[in-house]
């Protein structure tokens, strides 16, 4: 597994144009800002002086509440107000509900080169919207060696050792109806305390590798129904070559887990030989993982009828 910890960032410019946002003033390192954190905040305090615990890191948004407290100043004293919160120099301020800026907010904008910016959104909707889009692109992520598909509307990361078949196995699910996320390269993204998603570096989207044919267009090939841009990751499948030394679980009670960014996610270990269909094999699997996450357990109900048999037996010798 290569392990890539970077500190992910999104452009200020890319913010402005996901939500159509107007540009009010343009601060000279515009088209360099970057918001590095997921929360957006509302200078209510702050406007009232209260600058403990501020984070000037995060994106400020002010709407009609901070706008209403604003006009019961003075001209003066909103002069000094914008003053001090936009000398912390913030990434941007932004203006919710098509309402015109201050003419002090601007005069200090432009005094601390603070980008202004305007949205004719309510403030609720675009605090909630802009929290989850940086949620998403500020998310923790690694890379993994594998290929993620979406099986029976399971995401299934298969892993193993190089040249044990996973990009085979995924063309035979793709002829299956099945579809692709990504092959050799996976992007994984925590975006909550228990769900992680994959996608495919864009470089790579929509290839799969072949050992002696060369690289598949699966778009091209197999139609854009084929494949998707990112999956919820619900299941990992590690293949291992056979080991006839080794015991493999032939019943599947033990619950077996891998960890990925501090997320445990349900994996099975298979062991493969030649002659094994790992189409249907995966197939299976992600059908089975489907069915324990809605509450049935096959292996359980099976140990259970065997407990059973035997306790049955049991009472009939004592009679």
């Amino acid at each position: 597994m290569d392990i890539v910890f970077d500190m992910y960032s999104v452009p200020l410019t890319t913010l402005v144009k996901e939500f159509n946002l107007e540009v009010v003033y343009a601060s000279t390192d515009f088209e360099s800002i970057q918001i590095t954190v997921e929360d957006v905040g509302r200078p209510g305090l702050q406007l009232a002086g209260y600058f403990d615990h501020f984070e000037p890191m995060r994106l400020q948004v002010m709407g009609n509440v901070e706008s209403s407290y604003l006009q019961k100043l003075t001209p003066a004293e909103r002069a000094i107000t914008f003053d001090r919160l936009l000398s912390y120099k913030i990434p941007a301020l932004l203006i919710s509900r098509n309402r015109t800026p201050d003419p002090q907010c601007v005069e200090m904008a432009k005094k601390h080169d603070v980008t202004l910016l305007k949205s004719q959104d309510a403030t609720s909707s675009m605090v909630s919207a802009i929290i989850t889009y940086l949620k998403g692109a500020l998310a923790p992520r690694i890379t993994q060696h594998g290929v993620l598909m979406e099986v029976y509307g399971e995401g299934l990361l298969i892993i193993g050792e190089s040249g044990m078949g996973k990009s085979e196995a995924a063309v035979e699910l793709l002829k299956r109806g099945h579809r692709l996320i990504a092959d050799d390269a996976v992007e994984i993204r925590k975006i909550s305390g228990s769900s992680l998603v994959g996608t495919a570096p864009e470089l790579v989207r929509n290839y799969v590798e072949l050992r002696g044919i060369g690289i598949v267009n699966v778009a091209k090939l197999f139609g854009m129904g084929s494949i998707r841009t990112e999956n919820e990751i619900d299941l990992v499948v590690n293949i291992v070559p056979w080991n006839t030394q080794k015991v493999y679980d032939r019943i599947g009670l033990e619950d077996q887990h891998t960890e990925i960014l501090g997320v445990k996610v349900p994996m099975y270990t298979i062991p493969i030989t030649p002659g094994r269909n790992l189409a249907v094999i995966l197939e299976v699997a992600a059908m089975n993982n489907r069915q324990r996450k809605m509450g049935y357990n096959p292996a359980q109900e099976f140990t259970e009828q065997i407990d059973r048999h035997y306790q049955q037996k049991v009472e009939q010798q004592k009679l």
